[in-house]
């Protein structure tokens, strides 16, 4: 297993780095206390503040831009509208970027790699026609579009994906589309103009064909943007996470993606990747919160010490950076599997990641708000927010049970066949 990285991967997480610890850190203070005075004053706080443009730009012109490309099927795209070098990069090189635009929230969007618009360009890329990425994944890589991605439904157990029951109904050479989804992200976001909607179209098909993905324009008839959903109390403006109803939406057959049938293919080549950008960007949240930690627990003193050496933080601070360094080369290990041998090589390990990255965050991020007292529980740090991310990332992609599943019946195989009782199910 080879874990270097190509030159100008490790050039670039450099720059990465200082781009974000000198420009959108400082900025983001600003940029927040922006929305939260919106949402004080009872107005729309879903609009984007100048400097986040301003950001965009600079990024751009800097070549920190698109980063998330993969090597081979994204080069064209990326001579086009990428990074410097003209090529994609590997799943161990992003992995490495990844990390240090997960410091802050807004980082991804100012580099236009955020989810759910990397997946969502990635469908485009590997599954749309040339029809689809002219209109869509163009804009998209430009920066002057967001998107969603219209899965999870508040009627059913999303937690398996076969018991969504939104339709997409072909009839003739339309889709006719039918629906509720929920925490759809981006989908309150200004620029939001598409739409990744999965849906049944066959409920007579096998188990997992009896789904589609299309494309729907954010403005078209029937769609409603019912409301924006609060992650304990946050509502990640300029994103959101939406409540969207879909009632007789039609759009052309030639908005399905790769055919009728073929959504869960696609989700599983989606996933996969996207998986690896949310468990490195929590490391580099993770690695945020914990120099915040070091900082006020070696700054402030009681009871005649620094507050990191009373009772056991030491220890606690000791066991953060072990389990940090871990899931960080946890997470490199499935990078390298997806790059060596696509997404069934990697499928247990990138369960194995989701599972366990987010809740080492949370305990780092629960740990430096423990330092912080009173002041990590309120908006003028950034580690209830973090939380917050962190707290949703063991559900979102799959919640904890079915990645630990995944892992288990992988483990458990072998056995139960020596045993004549057949593989886990």
């Amino acid at each position: 297993m080879d874990l270097t990285l190509s030159p100008l991967a490790q050039e670039l997480a450099d720059e990465v780095d200082a781009f974000v610890r000198e420009k959108i850190e400082p900025a983001e203070v600003e940029i927040q206390r922006f929305y939260a005075d919106l949402k004080a004053k009872g107005e729309n706080s879903f609009v984007v503040h100048p400097k986040i443009e301003e950001l965009k730009a600079e990024a751009r012109a800097a070549g920190l831009w698109n980063m998330f490309l993969p090597v081979g099927e994204g080069d064209e795209w990326a001579e086009r509208f990428g990074t410097r070098g003209g090529k994609g990069f590997s799943n161990v090189d992003y992995a490495a970027i990844a990390e240090k635009t997960g410091r802050t929230a807004l980082s991804p969007m100012i580099f236009n790699c955020n989810a759910p618009d990397t997946g969502n360009m990635e469908v485009l890329l590997k599954y749309g026609t040339r029809e689809q990425q002219e209109e869509w994944l163009v804009p998209l890589l430009e920066g002057k579009i967001r998107s969603a991605f219209l899965m999870t439904e508040p009627a059913v157990a999303s937690s398996d994906a076969t018991n969504m029951d939104a339709r997409a109904v072909i009839d003739g050479d339309e889709v006719v589309i039918n629906g509720r989804k929920w925490w759809s992200s981006g989908a309150a976001h200004p620029d939001c103009k598409v739409f990744v909607f999965m849906g049944l179209s066959d409920p007579d098909a096998d188990r997992y064909g009896r789904h589609s993905m299309v494309l729907v324009p954010a403005d078209a008839p029937g769609v409603t943007i019912k409301r924006a959903l609060p992650v304990m109390g946050q509502l990640d403006e300029p994103f959101g996470h939406c409540e969207v109803e879909l009632k007789d939406v039609r759009v052309p057959l030639s908005n399905v993606l790769a055919g009728p049938g073929k959504a869960f293919a696609i989700a599983q080549g989606r996933l996969g990747p996207g998986r690896i950008h949310h468990c490195m960007r929590l490391i580099g949240l993770s690695e945020m919160a914990l120099e915040l930690a070091c900082k006020r627990g070696t700054e402030r003193v009681a009871f005649g010490k620094p507050l990191m050496l009373l009772g056991g933080n030491r220890e606690r601070l000791a066991k953060a950076r072990i389990e940090l360094d871990m899931a960080r080369l946890l997470v490199q290990q499935a990078a390298w599997k997806l790059d060596d041998g696509g997404t069934q090589a990697a499928r247990v390990d990138v369960s194995a990641i989701k599972a366990i990255v987010p809740s080492i965050a949370c305990d780092i991020i629960d740990f430096a708000i423990q330092i912080h007292g009173g002041g990590g529980m309120s908006d003028d740090f950034p580690l209830t927010a973090a939380y917050a991310n962190a707290r949703s990332l063991r559900l979102a992609d799959g919640p904890d049970e079915v990645h630990l599943g995944m892992v288990a019946r992988e483990e458990l195989k072998s056995y139960l066949a020596a045993q004549g009782a057949g593989a886990a199910k």
